[in-house]
């Protein structure tokens, strides 16, 4: 027992070292942002990366530990280095210094991350929210208690709510940008349109992350283009300092593509839990034989299942494109189906390699 505390004790001096190191290797990484800031150069440099990985598996290697630990260590590094690197060039560009913004819905998850990114830019930002609000933010609980005279003001309500404040702001003509967060446009369009037609300043976008992103790295943000270039480009300005792909396209675009990346993937997911719960298998014996294709697909479905039910039910049923998104997936379904019940061997087959073309389609820097 004596020896197995002093390595116990020896291990704990070693796990200090290395967070010191870490942390070490954190000031350099911001002195490394602050360098390629001041001379105009992007946050991410890909060459580097696999430089610093390829490194990290022959080091893993030399010294007899399994190469994949090496980059994995390294690529949770190098992530949270460009989440310091974004954060710090976000906050140097200021955008909002002196400017007023406010986050209608700002109590809500995503609410709540609009009015940390725009304090973070330098917006002194207020919050209109019934349900209240995070602290160290002015609150209305009633839009009709705030002046309106922001330079920005963020709408990040529910698809339905959206769209009657939406309506509500055309009638108060605010003068500064108005923008959405909603992930369905069409039922937002008279609102907008209203907006659009009272000359304001009115832009939708969508960001397709979630209230938990740090990193905008690797994450879209699509910019549905209402035609009022000075609220496009007032909001490009606020994502252009991080790494987001911005994605411009149309309200009708958007909405048809939205019935296949959102609501096609969600119903499948909730089809896959709801086809468990009603097999009569017990969770955890299944968790015990699972494969690796069951536990991805059962962790994506674990992380649908724990979402806001009533929001997924607006993605669904307010978008006019999901009728064929759910009957593509029923026609799916039903081919699998029989196939396999008929023994039809090519068919299944040819089911496969339809997929596979489809699916080599892909930009190669996606998953």
């Amino acid at each position: 027992m004596q020896e197995l505390e002093s390595l116990r004790a020896e291990l704990s001096q070693l796990d200090v070292k290395l967070l010191e190191l870490v942390a070490e290797r954190q000031r350099i990484v911001g002195a490394i942002g602050r360098v390629k800031s001041s001379a105009g150069r992007g946050t991410r440099d890909y060459a580097r990366e696999r430089d610093v990985l390829e490194l990290a598996r022959r080091t893993a290697a030399r010294v007899g530990l399994d190469e994949s630990l090496g980059a994995d260590l390294f690529r949770l590094l190098i992530r949270a280095s460009l989440a310091a690197q974004e954060q710090d060039k976000v906050s140097s560009i200021d955008t909002g210094s002196g400017q007023r913004a406010l986050v209608i819905g700002g109590g809500g998850q995503m609410g709540r991350w609009f009015a940390r990114f725009l304090s973070s830019q330098g917006y002194c930002v207020e919050i209109c929210d019934p349900a209240g609000a995070p602290q160290g933010y002015r609150r209305y609980a009633e839009l009709a208690q705030a002046r309106l005279d922001q330079e920005l003001i963020v709408v990040a309500a529910p698809i339905a709510e959206s769209a009657a404040i939406l309506r509500q702001l055309a009638e108060y003509r605010p003068p500064g940008v108005v923008f959405d967060i909603c992930s369905l446009k069409g039922p937002l369009s008279q609102g907008l349109e209203a907006l659009r037609e009272a000359g304001c300043g009115v832009a939708s976008i969508h960001p397709m992350f979630g209230p938990d992103t740090e990193l905008l790295s690797g994450s879209n943000l699509v910019l549905v283009d209402l035609g009022v270039e000075r609220a496009n480009a007032a909001v490009r300005a606020l994502f252009d300092p991080t790494m987001v792909e911005q994605v411009s396209m149309s309200l009708e675009a958007h909405d048809r593509a939205m019935a296949y990346v959102l609501g096609l993937s969600h119903a499948v997911n909730i089809a896959f839990f709801k086809a468990l719960a009603e097999s009569g298998e017990d969770a955890r014996a299944l968790a015990r034989l699972s494969s690796s294709t069951f536990d991805a697909q059962l962790e994506v479905a674990s992380r649908v299942a724990r979402e806001n039910p009533y929001l997924y039910f607006e993605v669904q049923s307010l978008n006019s494109h999901s009728p064929r998104a759910l009957i593509s997936l029923l026609n799916a379904v039903t081919q699998v189906a029989g196939r396999v019940l008929d023994s039809d061997e090519r068919g299944f087959v040819e089911l496969m390699a339809q997929g596979k073309a489809f699916l080599a389609g892909r930009p190669e820097d996606r998953p």
